[in-house]
Parts: C-alpha cells; sequence; structure tokens
C-alpha cells in the first residue's frame, strides 16, 4: 500500500459515494488506474464494503447499551454456539469476544429502558451459554464515527 492507496482509503471513509472522477481527481490519477485500485483494495479485502451511517435516534433507538457477557464456561463449542447466535439479533449492533472478566462485549440498541430490559430477559439471557451479563449504558455519544487511521 503506498501514499496514492492511503489517500484513496482516507477519501472513501469520507464519502463512500464519491465518484471515480472526483476521487481520481484528489488522489491526482486519471480514472482508470484510480478505478483499478479501488478494485484492488476491495479483492484483497482491505475495503469489506460500503455503508450508510444512519442516527439510531432519528429510528427511535433512544437507548445504546454495552453489554458484558460472562459464558458458563470455555468450551470451544459454547462459544461459537454464542457468535452463531448473536449474527442474527438486529438490536445486537457489535460483538467483540474480549479478554478479562467477562467473555463478550456487546453493543445493543433499544427503543428506551423498558424495551432494553425485555430484550435482556427474553433474548440475552437465553442465548447458548449465558451465565452472567452487566450492562452500563451510554449517556451521550461523544465520537461514534468509524474511521480509522491509516497506517
Amino acid at each position: 500500500m503506498d501514499k496514492i492507496d492511503k489517500k484513496i482509503l482516507a477519501r472513501l471513509q469520507d464519502d463512500a459515494r464519491v465518484t471515480v472522477a472526483d476521487l481520481s481527481e484528489q488522489v491526482s490519477l486519471t480514472s482508470s488506474p484510480c478505478w483499478r485500485r479501488v478494485k484492488a483494495l476491495e479483492e484483497s479485502g482491505v475495503i469489506r464494503g460500503y455503508h450508510a451511517e444512519l442516527d439510531p435516534r432519528r429510528l427511535g433507538y433512544d437507548v445504546t447499551a454495552f453489554v458484558s457477557v460472562m459464558l458458563e464456561n470455555h468450551r470451544v463449542d459454547l462459544g461459537d454456539s454464542f457468535e452463531v447466535a448473536v449474527q442474527g439479533i438486529p438490536q445486537v449492533v457489535a460483538c467483540h469476544n474480549v479478554s478479562g472478566r467477562y467473555d463478550f462485549m456487546l453493543e445493543v440498541v433499544a427503543t428506551d429502558l423498558e424495551a432494553f430490559g425485555e430484550f435482556a430477559r427474553n433474548v440475552l439471557r437465553t442465548l447458548p451459554g449465558v451465565k452472567e451479563i452487566y450492562s452500563s449504558f451510554s449517556l451521550k455519544s461523544i465520537k461514534h464515527q468509524r474511521r480509522l487511521p491509516l497506517p
């Protein structure tokens, strides 16, 4: 990856809808080589996809919770079952296998505290192998952008 690739990535992180013509102008290339570089970055897996950033509050999600989950034990099949189950739950917008006291950290959205409580009781506690859950709530989102620093 060279300077031009990094410029392309930086620009696409700012605006994934930028046209190839505008992108090529901004990184000082002609359109064809710029397009080939973007395709190569996609094929190599550096660019995993293009997404719209949605405002959770405007969609009715007034609560964001960070839920730490401890499993009953560390059997591989139990962890795998938990991971598969979490993939199918739309309210879980992020899931990380973490070190420390808990095994997983989930980011969950809900319309309000009552809806989160029902979700925790009826969905999270019923996931495979869940022994304990601990929830913290976001009081204010300070930085929500998923812009990665480029090496």
